[in-house]
């Protein structure tokens, strides 16, 4: 797909970005970063997409900031913590660092000691609560493999199938909740190869790329609002409330609600890509509109997972790690509690996840709830739990399936989408969402 030759790349060259979510904030900074002036189009009045901030209120009418969905990151979202300190925040500030931990409210499961990895991951393995010899030599058997096969397996493979010789205790403990906190799809339904992916990143990636990194402020000043006034100070626009209603091919360029563009970056989400391409595609010529049309049925063709969170409260409650994993299943959806008030919020302020959520909300809300008294009643010690808030996304994430083809980001000439959906190694997160901005902006001169 070409680039932008011949229209002064990288001189004054106008692009136009549609979305302000944290993929469109990056494709803009990149953009700027390399001479471009970005302008910034997001429908919505709040900027950060599906990682952005909520207003709350506790039992009391106090309000509180709370997220749209709890995120999780780790040392390997280099691409994230690169762009974070570019436009002038400090990682160490807003994201507290701990070595990867996935232990549960009795205390067992895994906890990596702050060493150099892989040797965190040893340590980790033959330490890990409530396993047995026999279900740690199945894992550094298996781990061994991977590493053997360069952390490959057959495109068809699932999580579930990339696991056969894990035992059971294993698969409950770790495969399961890092499958369902990194592809927000259950293992047996999810990409083994992307799976592997993450966890050559995060175990081969250098010192601390395992860490857990939670952040310690909310979504929009964690990336977005830092972003778009470093795009402000740099001449670039960003207008809020203003959807982008129009999109015309303009002999050799585009007209984005009437204004002349020399390229369009779409950095919304998976559907409202592919419907506004579509309609879009109903004005431009032949030559236009047909590759529009395909780039938009490969969009379409995405199936996509809900994320839900509880917001709950209890006052005086501290958890023993601001992330505990959760047994889960049908009658008990949460698969992971964040404490709050140890990720500078306010204390008794619990965040229950439900990946890959499929019930409705009232009756999750219910369910977690009960989940919570039972399995965190030695920490509630009695304590009174309130629900404040549930927040359903019902398109998160796209569903990680394996062989899974996703679209790519050249719709046209001169016309780009970046999105976590789009083709890439990562799977539906921040870091996905960051690289394929950066992708997107590099693509303007390829």
């Amino acid at each position: 797909m070409a680039g932008l030759e011949g229209s002064g790349a990288g001189k004054n060259v106008k692009i136009s970005i549609v979305g302000a979510g944290w993929a469109g904030l990056t494709a803009a900074v990149a953009a700027t970063e390399a001479g471009h002036h970005a302008t910034v189009f997001e429908a919505a009045h709040a900027i950060g997409g599906r990682a952005r901030a909520l207003k709350g209120l506790l039992p009391d009418g106090t309000p509180v900031l709370l997220d749209n969905g709890q995120h999780i990151l780790i040392g390997a979202y280099t691409e994230t913590l690169r762009l974070m300190r570019q436009v002038g925040v400090d990682p160490q500030a807003t994201l507290a660092r701990l070595p990867l931990t996935l232990q549960f409210p009795d205390g067992s499961g895994l906890a990596l000691p702050a060493w150099p990895g892989p040797l965190d991951a040893l340590a980790g393995i033959l330490t890990a609560r409530g396993w047995t010899w026999g279900d740690r030599w199945s894992l550094i058997k298996t781990a061994a493999r991977w590493q053997r096969a360069g952390f490959t397996c057959a495109p068809q493979a699932s999580v579930a199938e990339l696991c056969r010789a894990l035992t059971p205790q294993v698969m409950a403990t770790l495969v399961d909740p890092l499958c369902i906190s990194a592809l927000n799809t259950p293992s047996e339904r999810a990409s083994g190869q992307v799976f592997l992916r993450v966890l050559h990143d995060a175990l081969l990636g250098g010192q601390g790329s395992s860490n857990l990194l939670l952040p310690t402020t909310d979504l929009t000043q964690l990336f977005p609002q830092t972003a778009a006034q470093w795009l402000l100070a740099r001449g670039g626009v960003v207008h809020t409330g203003t959807p982008a209603r129009s999109l015309g091919w303009n002999d050799g360029g585009w007209l984005v609600n009437g204004d002349p563009y020399d390229a369009v970056i779409w950095a919304t989400s998976a559907s409202n890509a592919a419907a506004a391409i579509t309609q879009h595609a109903q004005t431009a010529p032949d030559s236009i509109a047909d590759p529009m049309r395909r780039w938009a049925g490969e969009a379409q063709a995405l199936q996509f997972e809900a994320i839900a969170t509880v917001y709950a409260y209890a006052a005086g409650l501290r958890l023993p790690q601001p992330m505990l994993a959760l047994p889960s299943d049908l009658e008990h959806p949460a698969q992971f509690v964040f404490d709050r008030g140890q990720l500078g919020g306010r204390s008794g302020l619990l965040a229950f996840v439900v990946s890959a959520s499929h019930c409705e909300r009232d009756l999750l809300q219910t369910l977690v709830l009960a989940q919570a008294h039972e399995q965190l009643a030695r920490h509630l010690q009695g304590r009174s739990l309130t629900s404040l808030q549930t927040v359903v996304e019902k398109r998160a994430t796209f569903a990680c399936t394996p062989d899974l083809q996703r679209p790519p980001q050249a719709i046209a000439p001169h016309l780009f989408a970046c999105g976590d959906y789009t083709k890439g190694p990562y799977p539906a997160t921040l870091e996905g969402a960051v690289r394929s901005g950066v992708a997107a902006a590099q693509a303007l001169n390829p």
